[in-house]
């Protein structure tokens, strides 16, 4: 690869951002619009019923969010009229051909300007729906190729998948891609059609038998559970994500794709500024319940690596990629993580969490400050369970004390304890494969890629993104833990 600048590469270019309200999409639009004002035009895809509603949606869950207020600050009274100009925002959905664009002259003038598309649409809850996972992380990679085909002058296509599908594969994990029909145990018949069908075909079989809508959600979400099990994949999410890749792979043609594999994707390290974050991502949903007193015990491997990367070095990432392979065909794909370089484990997020709760506790809605405790650690599943019927019983022996005149109201609280324990028991299972990784990913790619920015004397100031510049306990006890109390914590 030749590199040149950076900040040059995106001078006067016309970028389709799909997913636009996602996290890392909106720090990537931010980042652009800051650092190279002299882009052409960012085309934002967001779902909305029309021109109007997908106006609001980018006002309210992209602009306005604080994120931007760096960029505000720095062109004041003209930060409306900037995005104006340089920001189109339409109505579309990644789930249907042509994106769903209705207003055909729009389309039309995308495909012949457009220079790179970065898909960020997907759906990246472990427990959805197959229906919607498949027709999002999947069908969507095979309708945002089909529309970039049509591009007359499209230079890249940037598809952002996870590092996670490699399942609960040990040891090092390559940055190999994903062929039509690969499994991760062996099995065969893995076919994507097939998979389609069969998802109509379960769908029409639950409205047979006139299924509540509750009722089919929890039947879509076993059965993509099941699906992903049987071909060697822990959940829905990563599963659907890699038959994308493999969509990818196998209808590219001529079309210039990078995948990016980010991995646990945390806060902003740096940029615009430390410590933005959105939602209960990953490992935050410790962080919240921990610090709030509802977290007192933790199931996993305190040795286990975590593999956190910041939301910046990960949207760096993929903008030096983007320019890396502008006009050079390519099948490159870059993990983006930090296991491999400078590995965070459990037992760091522990003493972190602790560190920093423990002299800054979280303030109750009765103005009480929360103390905590290091977390109880079970370290295996077996003891997980022992864990959860020792509490049962515990709670069963107590009804029996109770006086029988309360007996229906202990009944209700009864029934509602079964019910936090089978949500536990199913959201363990989902992420029981992540607190027990045993997995280190390979970053031979991105470490090239960064070895040959720096040599090029591009920017890497503006688009750093080694993790090796990463102290974990500053970042955590200084960044990020503080910024999920002030994004996050309600």
């Amino acid at each position: 690869m030749e590199l040149e600048s950076v900040l040059k590469f995106l001078e006067n270019k016309t970028i389709l951002v799909t997913g636009a309200t996602g996290f890392l999409a909106k720090i990537f639009v931010e980042k652009i619009l800051r650092v190279q004002p002299n882009v052409k035009k960012l085309y934002l895809l967001l779902r909305a019923a029309d021109a109007k509603s997908a106006t609001q949606r980018m006002n309210n869950e992209v602009i306005g969010k604080d994120l931007f207020r760096v960029l505000k600050e720095k062109l004041g009274a003209n930060f409306n009229s900037f995005v104006r100009e340089k920001v189109s925002v339409m109505a579309g959905d990644i789930t249907s051909e042509d994106l769903g664009l209705k207003d055909l002259n729009l389309k039309e003038e995308m495909l012949s300007q457009l220079d790179v598309i970065v898909n960020l649409a997907a759906t990246t809850n472990f427990d959805e729906r197959y229906d919607v996972s498949i027709f999002l992380n999947t069908l969507g990679a095979k309708n945002v190729l089909n529309f970039a085909k049509q591009c007359a002058n499209l230079k890249v296509l940037v598809h952002i998948s996870t590092a996670y599908v490699s399942g609960e594969r040990g040891g090092l994990i390559l940055e190999n891609p994903y062929h039509m029909g690969d499994t991760l145990n062996g099995a065969t018949g893995l076919d994507i059609n097939n998979e389609l069908r069969l998802v109509e075909e379960k769908l029409k079989e639950l409205q047979a038998e006139e299924a509540t809508e509750p009722e089919i959600t929890l039947a879509m979400k076993d059965f993509g559970i099941e699906r992903a099990k049987k071909f060697g994949w822990p959940n829905t999410y990563v599963f659907t994500k890699a038959m994308g890749e493999m969509v990818l792979e196998h209808l590219k043609g001529n079309t210039n794709v990078v995948i990016v594999r980010p991995t646990i994707v945390t806060s902003t390290y740096k940029e615009p500024f430390p410590g933005w974050v959105e939602g209960v991502r990953t490992i935050d949903s410790l962080a919240v319940g921990y610090g709030k007193g509802k977290l007192t015990c933790f199931l996993g491997d305190l040795n286990a690596i975590v593999d956190a990367i910041p939301a910046d070095f990960v949207v760096n990432a993929i903008i030096v990629a983007m320019a890396a392979h502008a006009n050079q065909p390519s099948d490159r794909i870059y993990q983006v993580g930090s296991s491999m370089r400078n590995p965070l484990r459990y037992v760091d997020l522990q003493e972190f969490g602790f560190g920093y709760f423990s002299k800054k506790p979280w303030i109750n809605k009765d103005g009480k400050p929360v103390k905590v405790a290091k977390v109880f650690v079970l370290s295996n599943m077996a003891s997980f369970h022992r864990y959860m019927t020792f509490r049962y019983l515990l709670f069963l022996k107590g009804l029996e004390l109770v006086n029988t005149a309360f007996c229906q109201y202990f009944q209700g609280m009864y029934l509602d304890l079964n019910r936090k324990i089978k949500f536990v028991m199913r959201l363990v299972e989902l992420y029981r494969p992540y607190l027990f990784f045993k997995g280190v990913f390979d970053d031979m790619n991105t470490e090239r890629l960064r070895l040959e920015a720096k040599e090029s004397g591009i920017e890497t100031d503006i688009f750093y993104f080694d993790p090796k510049s990463i102290n974990w306990e500053e970042y955590f006890l200084s960044i990020h833990i503080p910024g999920v109390v002030k994004y996050v914590f309600k």
